[in-house]
């Protein structure tokens, strides 16, 4: 008896044996690269699951949406984060640029607080810094300016 309830503490301890709703929680994406977790947040975010968005960020994480960085030490923090995004988006590409992995998305509306509004439909780039399957560094990039068009 006395295993059969050290098992379960270990197991709860580990996110099983109940106290943490398997729906809730973010499933791990089976490959740690930084596209996979990148996709799986975006997914859990524009779904509306936003605790399990902020599942997928380190503590502690730096964040900028326009604003200097911004380091969240919690998971309030990281859920007040995720909260405040109006949009949800589907990832459409990755690319590397430095250490860090740039994201293309396609903004959506998603339930929750706030309308994404005009901005579905448009474009979006993140640079994120993902280490072992934790988003590090979130940071709202410019979209690049269109080249000028040719005088003839």
């Amino acid at each position: 008896m006395r295993s059969a309830v050290l098992l379960c503490a270990a197991a709860a301890a580990l996110g099983g044996c109940g106290g943490d709703d398997p729906a809730e929680r973010p499933p791990p994406p089976r490959d740690p690269s930084p596209a996979a977790v990148i996709r799986a947040w975006a997914n859990a975010l524009r779904i509306g699951n936003v605790d399990a968005a902020a599942r997928f960020f380190a503590l502690p994480s730096v964040v900028s949406n326009g604003t200097p960085p911004i380091t969240l030490r919690s998971r309030a923090q990281v859920k007040r984060f995720n909260e405040s995004l109006p949009c949800g988006a589907v990832l459409e590409r990755t690319y590397r640029d430095g250490r860090y992995t740039a994201a293309v998305f396609r903004l959506t509306e998603r339930p929750g607080p706030g309308r994404c509004g005009a901005g579905t439909g448009a474009s979006a780039r993140t640079a994120f810094l993902v280490r072992d399957g934790k988003i590090r560094q979130w940071r709202r990039v410019a979209e690049p300016e269109a080249p000028p068009a040719p005088v003839v």
